[in-house]
This record gives structure tokens, sequence and C-alpha cells, in this order.
């Protein structure tokens, strides 16, 4: 059985002490292998890597199919480096953003190999793959937001509601922050089979993946499927202020509509305790 062992076709540096390594272990199915360490934080540098593998492939290789995967076994991606997004002018619509919606809207099939843990952003950018094949071994699919206090958003939101099978599940995954094994995962629908590499490309060759792409329409066709999360990741920035900037005008009123009768029921309270 073929592995991810054949010969790199082309290698793109991740900063000073990364890389993603492109190999094709069978003609027409192309292993994406990021190393970003420790755990693939999801960078300006990592973003920018993926986003120009992923342009060499389509104009510079037959159209087939694309796996991604990482070469650190422990971690498949760890999410976002909080402090380079924060710091990093344009991160959310030129780096993240970008990267997610060319994933998303890619004109091959995208094969997310979870190795090993993808948290937080980094199950997120494994959601915007066509397919997901998880190691049954070892690893956990969580957004663990609520627990460190980060609210979602729009695109990353919508991402899930696109994609979930259930609303339910969705919940779990949010508002439980529940770490899923790979069974767990399959039974509800967050990914599509069970693995590594060999059975990646068993999959690929059972779902006919490597012809999907030569009709030239496969990326249109996944633009008007995902549609709302696609706008959202294309108008990134504007849209979040605008939708930020409502959420806390609308808050604000609450909270003094809340803190009136609060006090309304602290007078009235008073006032029967005197009877």
């Amino acid at each position: 059985m073929a592995t991810t062992d054949s010969k790199a076709l082309f290698s793109v540096p991740i900063g000073s002490a990364g890389s993603v390594v492109c190999s094709q272990p069978l003609p027409k199915v192309y292993f994406l292998v990021f190393t970003s360490p420790p755990d693939n934080r999801l960078t300006p540098e990592f973003c920018k890597a993926m986003v120009t593998a992923l342009d060499i492939v389509e104009y510079m290789l037959p159209k087939g199919v694309v796996v991604t995967t990482s070469g650190i076994p422990k971690f498949y991606s760890n999410g976002l480096d909080l402090e380079s997004a924060i710091n990093t002018p344009g991160f959310w619509k030129d780096s993240l953003y970008t990267l997610w919606r060319r994933l998303l809207t890619y004109p091959m099939p995208l094969v997310a190999l979870i190795n090993g843990h993808a948290f937080a952003g980094g199950l997120m950018t494994a959601m915007m793959h066509d397919y997901r094949i998880m190691n049954p071994h070892k690893g956990y699919l969580c957004l663990n937001e609520v627990e460190f206090g980060a609210p979602l958003r729009p695109p990353m939101a919508s991402i899930f509601r696109d994609k979930l099978p259930r609303p339910d599940t969705f919940r779990t995954i949010l508002l439980e922050a529940k770490r899923f094994n790979a069974l767990e995962a399959l039974k509800e629908g967050v990914i599509d089979g069970l693995g590594g590499p060999e059975e990646t490309i068993k999959f690929i060759a059972e779902m006919g993946l490597t012809a999907k792409a030569e009709s030239g329409v496969y990326g249109k066709l996944k633009e008007e499927m995902w549609r709302q999360t696609v706008r959202l990741l294309e108008q990134g920035g504007a849209v979040e202020e605008e939708d930020a900037s409502s959420r806390i005008n609308a808050a604000a009123l609450y909270d003094e509509a809340a803190l009136k009768r609060v006090k309304e029921w602290q007078s009235h309270s008073r006032s029967l305790s005197k009877l």
C-alpha cells in the first residue's frame, strides 16, 4: 500500500523553523505535510505557506486530490497563536480567513488526515476540508473556547452550522467543550472515516475522488454549497465589526433595562418586608 513516504515534489518554508512538504504517493494524490513546531499553530507564516502550497498544486500539477496532515505526531493543529493573532494587523482577513476560504472553495477534493489533536482553530481548519479521516488510536477534537473565554467569530460558528449533521452535536462541541475521540467523532458525523495514510488513500479510491475536479466546476459547486460561510470569510472584518458593535449596543440596552428591573424588585421587596 502506498504511503506518504514517496519522494517530495516541493517544499514551502514556514518561517525559519517549519515547512509544508508535498509528496505524491499515487498519481493525482497529493499529500501536504505541514510541520511547524511545537504544535502547528495558525500563525501568519503558517497560513501563507499553506495557501502557497495549495496554489502550487492547483497551477503546476494535474488535477487530483489533496490531503493535508501534520508532520508532528501529537498534533494536527493546536489552533491559533493568540498573541500573534492579536498583534498582527490584518491577521484575520489577510491570513486566517484567506487560508480558510482557500480550503473551503478549493477546486479539488480536500481531505484532512487528522493524525493527532485538533483543538479550537485546528478543528475549524479541518472542518474547512471536504472530508476528514482521523487516527483512531490517539488525538482529540475539541472546541475549548468556553474554557478560556473566547467567543466564536461568525465564520467560525458558521462552518459548524454548515457541516455538522445535528445541532445538538454543535451544542456539545461548543458549550460543553467535549473532547471527542475518533470513534465518538465518527458517530457524531464530525469525521468521515478512521485511519492513517493507507486508509486515507483507500477512502479516496472508494469515493472516486481523483476524478471529481476534472470537469472544472468542483470549486464553484463548493462556493454555492457553503455560500454563507464563504461570504463571512470574504467580508471578514467589516461584518464582524458591525456585528460586534450591534451586539454590544444591544447588550448595553438589555443590561440597563435588567438593572432597572432588579432595582424595582429590590424596592418592592423592601416594601413588603415592612408590612
